[in-house]
């Protein structure tokens, strides 16, 4: 099983579930609809890896950056930055002909995270950023979620088990794009602005 590290211990999800189309600006900057009710998909175990690939299978892949928590007993304990990466001409097919996402989302090595750190106390807001080769292309936060981490967690235990370790990734803002190989990727879980850990890739080819 592939793990995540979350104070200096390794824990192996389960399972990731994913939210797509959570903020606005995402959904207009790839043209789809805004939706009736939460997007959610899921990622298996098999997805996590240490590595940001640039291509897979053949398939140029496209980064998202997304705020991911961390469950346990019955609630969220912790948080990273993650990569959810996407067969973005895969995906567009797979739309056009409304079959399931999986191909796009759930192969090998689809999901990349940060370390994982307890989340802070008070009513701090919770944010990401994500630079490539120095430049900032993306940035958001939980006030711009259309779901926040509350209710997604309530409507995912709505028909769905979550088992302590699985993995919620909550949808990235707009700044979506190729992975390009050698890029460097510095992504980091902010709280007010202020990182409260930080995450370096190199993109493989």
């Amino acid at each position: 099983m592939k793990t995540v590290s979350f104070q200096q211990t390794q824990i192996a999800p389960g399972k990731i579930v994913c939210i797509g189309r959570n903020y606005v600006a995402h959904v207009h900057e790839l043209g789809n609809e805004m939706p009736d009710e939460m997007v959610i998909f899921n990622k298996p175990n098999s997805a996590i890896s240490e590595t940001l690939s640039a291509t897979h299978g053949g398939a140029i892949l496209h980064y998202e950056g997304e705020i991911v928590y961390l469950y346990q007993q019955g609630r969220f304990v912790a948080a990273a930055f993650g990569l959810d990466l996407t067969k973005r001409e895969v995906q567009s097919v797979l739309k056009a002909k409304s079959l399931p996402w999986e191909r796009s989302k759930a192969f090998d090595g689809a999901a990349v995270f940060s370390d994982f750190v307890p989340l802070p106390e008070g009513d701090g807001l919770l944010g990401l950023t994500l630079e490539i080769d120095g430049e900032q292309v993306q940035q958001g936060d939980t006030s711009l979620m259309m779901y926040k981490p509350e209710q997604i967690l309530a409507e995912i235990q709505s028909f769905m088990q979550l088992d302590d370790g699985d993995i919620v990734m909550t949808g990235t803002p707009a700044g979506v794009g190729e992975v390009r190989p050698g890029a460097v990727f510095t992504g980091a879980l902010v709280l007010d602005g202020q990182p409260l850990v930080r995450h370096q890739w190199q993109a493989q080819p």
